[in-house]
């Protein structure tokens, strides 16, 4: 007999079935996000390495290569919302490398073959994906504070960039997971580091676009990175050298409207995706 006709012994009705499919779902999603969470535990080294990398780049950059050039006052305050909005995409690689590692398992096969939730193994690997990017943007901020970078703006205007910052992290996220069901096996994400590194580069991050040829600074300008760096450096009252075209005049825009698309084109093409995995 179906759950919405099932009457318990007692008389009563069974949970109302939309109820049922919700809580279902829902722990199915706990227990897949358990599940990427006890990976921590277990694969301490990859953890730490994932969250020292992104420090070892801030200081490298800072110390070794820091220019600074056209840009007034302290170059670690322009530095350092440039490189927390680079570890946001940076975190696309693990992403892939995880989701990767559990296709050429077979872990992934198994769990489409029990009884549960199908999108919760995806919503399990989010969850857990956004918690080590905020502990990881958490450290980066502490040791950008600890080198001399300070905000100005408050608190609220101080959370809202932290927000942005996890809002291209959220959309990365889903790339990461749909080019990973795409490539299938852990040596494509090998591929795929060349193909971040340039993109990565090609922002304001690191550099002034002042300091670039018109083409090329308008170009990097248009960058998904450019328009959350340049907000949140706004946001935190640090420097923001820029032309003055659209892009950077509304900066805060874009940096809501670039995740907010890629993440309507990647995220129904990551579930797609694995809906129809070995079809």
């Amino acid at each position: 007999m179906s759950t919405t006709h099932h009457l318990t012994t007692t008389g009563a009705a069974a949970p109302h079935p939309t109820r049922s499919r919700l809580s279902w779902a829902a722990a199915d999603s706990w227990t897949m996000t358990r599940r990427e969470l006890a990976h921590w535990a277990r694969q301490p080294v990859q953890v730490v390495v994932g969250l020292v990398f992104p420090v070892m780049m801030l200081l490298m950059f800072s110390y070794l290569i820091g220019g600074g050039q056209d840009i007034n006052g302290n170059f670690q305050s322009y530095l350092v919302p440039g490189m927390l909005t680079m570890t946001m995409a940076f975190g696309l690689e693990a992403t892939m490398l995880s989701v990767t590692q559990d296709l050429g398992k077979g872990v992934i096969d198994r769990f489409r073959s029990m009884p549960m939730n199908t999108g919760a193994v995806l919503v399990g690997r989010s969850i857990a994906d956004m918690l080590q990017s905020a502990v990881g943007l958490t450290i980066m901020i502490a040791v950008g504070y600890a080198i001399g970078w300070r905000w100005h703006e408050g608190t609220t205007p101080f959370l809202t960039a932290i927000g942005l910052l996890l809002l291209l992290r959220f959309a990365m996220l889903w790339i990461g997971i749909h080019l990973a069901m795409t490539a299938g096996k852990p040596e494509m994400v090998q591929a795929v580091q060349i193909l971040v590194w340039p993109v990565a580069f090609l922002s304001n991050a690191i550099a002034s676009p002042t300091t670039m040829p018109t083409w090329l600074a308008t170009l990097v300008e248009y960058n998904p990175m450019s328009a959350t760096a340049t907000a949140t450096r706004e946001l935190f009252g640090n420097p923001t050298p820029t032309h003055n075209t659209w892009a950077t005049n509304h900066a805060e825009l874009l940096a809501i409207t670039w995740p907010l698309t890629l993440t309507a084109i990647f995220l129904p093409l990551a579930i797609n995706k694995f809906r129809n995995l070995n079809h």
